[in-house]
């Protein structure tokens, strides 16, 4: 069929032989039939390809827009079945039953239909698109679906959301989205979730000089298959463990990946002609404004889960951001039953921890955590927080985000449009009688020159920098401004982190290593003769990856005298550290050789993230 499709096509010059072959070779790739695949491409209509379909097997073709179908023919058949073989039953003349089929050769469709039905079954030809979207118009009753309130069974219990969709200033419509999950939604995960070409394929992809219809973008956002994969897109984050979700549109695919233990690992391959519904649908939920794609925008999307008769609440914290193709939507789970908030489970070593725990426990003065994006800043801090929360403590954060609500703290979001920033937010915690302040971010001079001086003024301060490692947090400081000697005097500690992989405990073995390579990452001689080295083979426990699980490695200077004479006197980093060293710091890498010492992660993992 595909191969005299294409041959008919090309006779016809509706396509060319090099578009021809890009979709056999995508067939080849992703599986399905060659007509939905030049559909998917966008190289032809669904219109065309009926009209071809037509001609071919010389079955009539049907408009179903200008059907109107009984009630009593639409049973005759279950929602399941005509989903199935992409089919509707139209009339029922006698013992004849006319189905719509996108694919009149399907003889299993035809002979399922009629041993269920007893009918004879006359096939006649439609769009994919049209029958999908009739689909869901004639079965909608049946097919319950309401994201206030529905059931996640078993591992997820009951998710409520509430959904405003806010346009410009003029429109402003407010959207209560009643879809339930229903439990074949609970079944399917992102790794078997079937896409027929024609969901969401009344749908058109706006280009840039399009003009915007708000209200068919919100409608075109609640169609039932894309309600359907936004469910299965958030209950699957959870089921695999992923901290992030990335939806990413391009010129001729429309991408999602999860990010898992700090990978990022592609799950689907939505049709393209999903994009503007998908991505308005989570900007509806999120409570953005759909009809700004030029601008970023962050929004927050609350789901409650009851499992096990106990609820706990998830938020996804949403980012939009307009690229050449459409806007690519991050979605971060920030899951409050994740957060780590004992220090001893975080991964330091005994002698870093005491030292971390000493100078939090200190009436005044900075500590700061430093690390890139990603790299467990946030828990350490909240962590750090938890232990001091204390009824005699008045704690105060400036963040931007609130990840996470902690009781007995005040927690205050930052709102940059309206002048409410970190040095703003500083300045108003002083006149709030605090006995410790968390500042998300040491972003400028200001907030920096703010931040020391509440450290020399009696208050706790912690804060983060983005920095390499410990020592250089001091140049970093400098070099924005603040004096050395108010560096020295206010700052008691810098900590220095990296998240890496865990080796999977189910698959877990021993891996062979020369000692010269233990030797070349830090290893003294006479050890790496001796050391085990170990590995995950890859189980389905880990997805074949050989890896379960995250634990931070942490670099700890505590600012001593000594130091504090370097400091003052401009001393350089590498100056710095070699002092540090000499007076017990454990480093990222010797951290990283700890851990592979206690068989926890890999030599990969170890390299990727520290240097000697």
């Amino acid at each position: 069929m595909s191969a005299k499709l294409g041959e008919i096509l090309v006779r016809e010059n509706l396509i060319t032989s090099q578009q021809l072959r890009e979709a056999l070779d995508y067939q080849r790739n992703n599986g399905g039939r060659l007509g939905s695949n030049l559909i998917k491409l966008g190289i032809i209509s669904d219109e065309v390809i009926t009209s071809v379909l037509s001609r071919q097997y010389g079955v009539p073709s049907i408009n179903l827009e200008l059907f109107h179908i009984e009630e009593e023919t639409v049973k005759l058949i279950s929602h399941e079945v005509a989903v199935k073989y992409s089919v509707l039953p139209i009339s029922k003349v006698g013992s004849t039953l006319t189905m719509a089929m996108a694919d009149p050769t399907n003889v299993f469709a035809m002979d399922d239909i009629k041993f269920m039905t007893g009918l004879n079954v006359e096939p006649v030809i439609a769009s994919e698109a049209s029958i999908q979207k009739s689909i869901a118009e004639y079965y909608s009753s049946s097919k319950e679906l309401e994201l206030a309130g529905f059931d996640l069974e078993s591992e997820f219990g009951n998710v409520s959301t509430r959904v405003a969709a806010k346009g410009n200033g003029k429109l402003r419509k407010k959207a209560e989205v009643d879809d339930k999950l229903t439990d074949s939604d609970l079944k399917v995960s992102l790794g078997n979730f079937q896409f027929d070409d024609a969901e969401g394929g009344d749908v058109e992809v706006i280009e840039e000089n399009d003009e915007i219809d708000l209200a068919e973008l919100a409608k075109a956002s609640e169609d039932a298959p894309v309600v359907r994969l936004v469910n299965v897109l958030l209950v699957d984050s959870l089921r695999r463990g992923a901290s992030d979700i990335h939806v990413e549109p391009y010129e001729k695919d429309f991408r999602i990946r999860f990010r898992i233990d700090g990978l990022l690992y592609d799950v689907m391959h939505p049709p393209m002609k999903m994009r503007d519904a998908l991505i308005s649908r989570l900007k509806i939920m999120a409570k953005l404004d759909i009809s700004e794609k030029r601008l970023p925008q962050d929004g927050r999307i609350k789901i409650k889960v009851k499992i096990d008769e106990r609820s706990r609440e998830l938020d996804f914290r949403v980012s939009t951001l307009p690229t050449l193709f459409g806007e690519k939507v991050v979605l971060r789970l920030l899951d409050k039953e994740k957060l780590m908030l004992d220090m001893t489970k975080l991964g330091f070593e005994p002698e870093s921890l005491e030292m971390f725990k000493r100078n939090i426990e200190k009436p005044y003065g900075m500590v700061l955590v430093t690390g890139p994006t990603g790299s467990g800043k946030t828990n350490t801090l909240y962590s750090a927080l938890q232990s001091l929360n204390q009824p005699e403590t008045n704690i105060m954060t400036a963040e931007d985000p609130v990840e996470f609500n902690l009781p007995g703290i005040n927690q205050v979001q930052m709102k940059e449009q309206i002048g409410l920033n970190f040095a703003a937010a500083l300045r108003s915690f002083l006149r709030q009688d605090p006995n410790i302040v968390l500042v998300g971010e040491i972003r400028d001079f200001e907030t920096a020159e703010i931040a020391i001086k509440a450290a020399l003024t009696g208050h706790l301060v912690m804060s983060t920098l983005h920095t390499n490692d410990a020592p250089s947090t001091v140049s970093r400081m400098v070099n924005m401004g603040i004096e050395p000697f108010l560096v020295a005097t206010s700052v008691n500690l810098v900590q220095a982190q990296r998240l890496i992989r865990k080796v999977c405990s189910e698959c877990k073995e021993e891996q062979r290593v020369p000692p010269e390579a233990l030797v070349e990452i830090g290893f003294p001689e006479d050890e790496a003769s001796e050391m085990k080295i170990y590995h995950g083979k890859g189980c389905a426990r880990c997805n074949e990856t050989g890896y379960k699980g995250r634990v931070g490695l942490f670099e700890v200077m505590e600012i001593t005298d000594e130091l504090r004479e370097l400091i003052i006197i401009g001393a350089s980093s590498i100056e710095i550290r070699k002092k540090a060293i000499e007076l017990g710091m454990i480093t990222l890498r010797e951290s990283g050789l700890t851990k592979l010492r206690e068989g926890i992660t890999t030599i990969e993992e170890v390299v990727k993230e520290t240097v000697i």
